[in-house]
């Protein structure tokens, strides 16, 4: 049976983030271009709002509906899969919701826009201070764009590549994420999040300082329904 697109994405995103080695310019574009081929309706999202649709699993059943991209009012979080080594999952924005300014500490972060569009705004640490009781620091701006699907999977290194970065929907979009390692509170990996005071004298530049959690940030899960992955565990006997 051929593999579904997500199956291949798991796969070669398992063999890459768990080696000991760190991963290979090569080794991280295969999974970018694995990344680019996949599609909403892959991961069982209709971005169009024909809900009615079925969606066939890997074993042929048709009976599951699809999750309806144009109906969600607020952030919604899909989780496909999280082990030690990385995690996928899918962000469905509605049209004019924000997520604000965070980073990916010490992470690897492939994403791609399935659909809809966004403006993406992203920096990167010129200087670091994390001697206080906040991180605040000099960044310098790396994208400040609107990103219109189809449009090629970003890749994010530990410290380059716009590691801190928000997203704002201006249609309904989502994007499909494979993070490496996951976030981890346990092992030092939270998620922080920023403002950013630009430095009129300087252009592209800002002091970024850390700040609570948005109270106006509502993230709620959704459901995967796209095709079953099989894991490594499931393969041991």
């Amino acid at each position: 049976m051929e593999k579904s697109k997500i199956q291949m994405l798991y796969d070669a995103s398992h063999a890459l983030f768990s080696q000991k080695e760190l991963p290979t310019f090569q080794q991280i574009h295969y999974v970018k271009d694995l990344l680019d081929k996949i599609e909403a309706m892959d991961l069982g999202i209709d971005e169009l709002g024909m809900c009615d649709s079925p969606l066939s699993d890997a074993s042929g059943d048709s009976s599951k509906g699809l999750v309806c991209g144009q109906s969600f009012s607020e952030i919604k979080y899909i989780h496909i899969h999280e082990c030690d080594n990385f995690s996928m999952g899918v962000f469905c924005l509605p049209a004019g919701k924000v997520f604000p300014l965070h980073d990916h500490p010490e992470m690897t972060v492939l994403s791609k826009l399935l659909y809809g569009s966004a403006y993406v705004k992203a920096y990167d640490w010129i200087a670091l201070d994390c001697s206080g009781t906040q991180t605040v620091g000099l960044g310098g701006k790396v994208v400040d764009e609107v990103m219109k699907a189809p449009h090629e999977p970003s890749i994010l290194f530990p410290r380059s590549g716009g590691n801190i970065h928000s997203f704002t929907a201006l249609t309904p979009c989502a994007i499909l994420d494979v993070l490496s390692p996951p976030y981890s509170e346990d092992f030092g990996r939270p998620s922080t999040y920023f403002s950013d005071i630009p430095i009129p004298s300087l252009h592209g530049y800002a002091i970024l300082e850390e700040r609570p959690v948005p109270s106006d940030l509502v993230v709620r899960g959704a459901p995967y329904i796209g095709p079953p992955i099989v894991t490594v565990n499931q393969y041991q006997f």
